[in-house]
């Protein structure tokens, strides 16, 4: 599909690319496309870009080999600015790191990734005797275990009566535990989304 770029906008002919992961949507990087670059991006499925400084067109990787295989590319609502989702080949940054605003491209889950770190904090404190994820880790696996199938029964109980809110506070119950079950065994949310991925 043609996307109607407005590539006249600005004097120079170019528009904002906004370089994003697709699986972790950590953005990687910005770079700037004219016309001729975003239909060689769209040819070779590899990322190309006006270089302004270079005053030529730019594949990210030519030199490197650290390309940037194009998923989907979409335009915002002013048609000057684009969102190219890709799957990097290497780092991103010619700094050598993941993005350039030096940051590791890790998938991220909002709220659920501070619960894991904070989960992450109380097992390293674990002698925190007000803390009752602490006493848990203190307790043990078998413990933490138990918790997550009493808490798993308590989620079907809740599941065939009609009462949304013990429902939901259930599955916030369960679904907390877990995570101390994963941290307990030495894994994360990562590690399942990885299963799931291959599976899929």
């Amino acid at each position: 599909m043609q996307l109607n770029i407005d590539f006249n906008k600005n004097n120079d002919g170019l528009v904002p690319a906004v370089i994003q992961d697709e699986k972790t949507k950590s953005v990687l990087m910005l770079g700037y496309m004219n016309e001729e670059a975003y239909q060689k991006t769209i040819e070779t499925k590899k990322v190309t870009f006006f270089s302004r400084t270079k005053q030529r067109l730019w594949t990210k990787g030519e030199e490197s080999g650290n390309f940037l295989a194009l998923k989907e590319i979409k335009l915002d609502c002013d048609n000057d600015t684009l969102l190219v989702y890709v799957n990097p080949v290497g780092s991103t940054c010619h700094k050598g790191d993941d993005t350039c605003w030096a940051e590791e491209n890790e998938a991220k889950f909002g709220f659920l990734s501070e619960l894991e770190t904070i989960i992450k904090s109380r097992k390293e404190n674990a002698e925190d005797e007000k803390s009752y994820v602490a006493s848990l880790f203190r307790s043990g696996i078998n413990k933490i275990a138990q918790k997550v199938g009493e808490e798993a029964v308590e989620t079907v109980i809740e599941a065939k009566d009609d009462n949304a809110d013990l429902f939901l506070n259930e599955s916030a119950d369960l679904l907390f535990h877990y995570l101390i079950l994963l941290q307990a065994k030495g894994y994360t949310l990562k590690d399942i989304v990885k299963v799931l991925e291959e599976r899929h």
